[in-house]
C-alpha cells in the first residue's frame, strides 16, 4: 500500500481536509502531538505484523471497496493477528465491507461471507431507531414537542458537530435531535467507547474530556476496561441484540450512561473506528491484542462455515 494513503488528505491553509469523509481538522499543536502518539504505537504494531506474516502467516481477508488505512483499528488488529489483506477473492477466506461512509451499498462478494456486509446504514436516525426498538426507551426526541435541552447533530458519522440546543424549536434541515445525556462528573464528560467483534463487546475505552467540549474528538484521558466492569449482564445482552439488529460484525459503539437515571444510551455506531490516542502505550498494545484475538476467532468461524 505504501504511502498512497497520504492522498486522503488535502492541506488548505491551517486546516486538513479529509477527502473521504469531508471532515476538517485544524493544524495545531494538539494535532501534531496526536500524530506523534500514533507513530509510537504504529511502529511496534507494524513490526509485529511483519514478524507474524513472515513466521506465522494467517488467513487472507478481502477488504472492499477500500483497504483500511493504518490509523484504523481494524488495520492494526489484522496486522497483529497475523491475518493478511488480499485483493484476490480467490485467496480470501472472508470479505470485509470497509468504507468510511455513513450510508453505503453492500459489495458483492460471491462465495465469501462479507463481514459488516449487511451493515450499510449507521446514520444517527438509524442508530436511534434501532436503540429504541432494542432497549425499549427512546434516545431521539421531536424538537417541536420536547421541552428542555436536547442535542442537535448531523446524520453523518464522525462529524463531531453536536451542540446543545433548547426546545421546543423547528428542526433544522439535515439535523437529528436526541435527549441530552448527562455524563458530566467533576466537570468532565465520560464516553464509554465499546469496540465489538462478531456482535460481542470486547473491551471499553473510558474516554474523558471537559464538559464544554463534550462533542469534540480530543480526549483528556482514556482508560481501558472490561465490558463486564462497565455494564450489567442485562445491558450486555441488550448490546448484543443491538449489534445483531444493526448487522454489525465489527465496530465501535459510543455508549453514554446518564448519571441521573443510570440508563445507558448508544448514541453512535462507528464501523471505521480508530484507537484513542490518549490511551497509554501499554493499554494500546493490550487492546490491540484483545481485538486481534477476537478478529481471528471471527474469521476462523466464518472460514469454517464455508468449508464443504
Amino acid at each position: 500500500m505504501g504511502f498512497n494513503w497520504l492522498s486522503d488528505f488535502q492541506i488548505q491553509g491551517r486546516k486538513v481536509h479529509v477527502t473521504k469523509t469531508g471532515a476538517i481538522v485544524r493544524l495545531d499543536r494538539t494535532l501534531f502531538s496526536e500524530i506523534g502518539a500514533w507513530l509510537t504505537y504504529y511502529g511496534p504494531v507494524r513490526l509485529k505484523a511483519m514478524i507474524e506474516n513472515l513466521l506465522f502467516p494467517g488467513p487472507r481477508i478481502l477488504f472492499t471497496p477500500d483497504v483500511p488505512r493504518p490509523w484504523y483499528l481494524v488495520s492494526n488488529a489484522v496486522g497483529w493477528s497475523g491475518a493478511r489483506v488480499t485483493s484476490d477473492p480467490r485467496l480470501a477466506v472472508a470479505a470485509f465491507y470497509f468504507e468510511d461512509s455513513t450510508v453505503g451499498v453492500a459489495p458483492r462478494t460471491p462465495g465469501l461471507t462479507c463481514l459488516n456486509g449487511a451493515c450499510t446504514d449507521v446514520s444517527k436516525s438509524r442508530v436511534a431507531d434501532t436503540f429504541e426498538a432494542v432497549f425499549g426507551y427512546p434516545l431521539a426526541v421531536d424538537p417541536r414537542r420536547w421541552h428542555g435541552l436536547a442535542v442537535e447533530k448531523g446524520e453523518k458519522n464522525g462529524a463531531h458537530d453536536g451542540r446543545v440546543v433548547r426546545c421546543p424549536r423547528d428542526p433544522a434541515l439535515g439535523k437529528v435531535y436526541q435527549r441530552l445525556i448527562d455524563t458530566i462528573d467533576d466537570g468532565m464528560a465520560q464516553d464509554l467507547r465499546t469496540p465489538c467483534v462478531d456482535g460481542e463487546p470486547v473491551l471499553v475505552f473510558i474516554k474523558r474530556r471537559p464538559g464544554e467540549t463534550r462533542f469534540a474528538n480530543h480526549n483528556t484521558s482514556v482508560a481501558l476496561a472490561a465490558p463486564s466492569d462497565q455494564f450489567s449482564g442485562d445491558e450486555l445482552d441488550a448490546i448484543r441484540r443491538f449489534n445483531k439488529a444493526m448487522n454489525l460484525d465489527w465496530g465501535g459503539l459510543d455508549i453514554l450512561r446518564d448519571r441521573h437515571d443510570g440508563r445507558i444510551y448508544i448514541v453512535d455506531v462507528n464501523k471505521t473506528d480508530m484507537p484513542p490516542l490518549a490511551l497509554s502505550f501499554r493499554d494500546k498494545i493490550r487492546s490491540t491484542r484483545q481485538l486481534a484475538a477476537a478478529l481471528r476467532r471471527m474469521v476462523s468461524r466464518v472460514s469454517a462455515a464455508r468449508e464443504p
